[in-house]
């Protein structure tokens, strides 16, 4: 299950389906189910983990101590009421902070929240 943090969003009931179905027929039948769930943004993996029944040696959790090359996190807060402005305002600031490292020579990874988003934020 890719993007299993997606379990608090609008589709987060199929994933739970899904979930709940697989270890029910591993109950009933005795046949046994492996689930594996990734997320790249997922701070509560022990309450998923336990929600999905995993045991604690088939808990897998890689914070950025595996990455080959270590990554920058910054985080920019804005202060905007009005949520159009906001939204406005958080890609003016996120655009500009990109093509400022960029032209830098560095390379940019900017993570947004869904597919919907990915498009509005490419296309802005």
């Amino acid at each position: 299950i890719d993007e299993i943090h997606l379990l608090n969003d609008d589709r987060g009931a199929i994933i739970e389906t899904v979930v709940a179905r697989s270890l029910r027929y591993q109950e009933t039948s005795g046949q046994p189910v492996r689930l594996v769930a990734l997320s790249a943004t997922l701070p509560n993996y022990q309450d998923v983990a336990a929600f999905m029944r995993v045991d604690g040696e088939n808990l897998f959790y890689f914070d950025s101590s595996y990455r080959p090359i270590p990554l920058d996190t910054t985080f920019v807060g804005i202060t905007e009421p009005n949520p159009m402005r906001l939204m406005a305002k958080l890609n003016e600031v996120c655009y500009d902070f990109v093509m400022e490292k960029v032209k830098g020579g560095h390379q940019v990874m900017v993570f947004v929240h869904s597919r919907g988003d990915t498009y509005k934020t490419a296309c802005t």
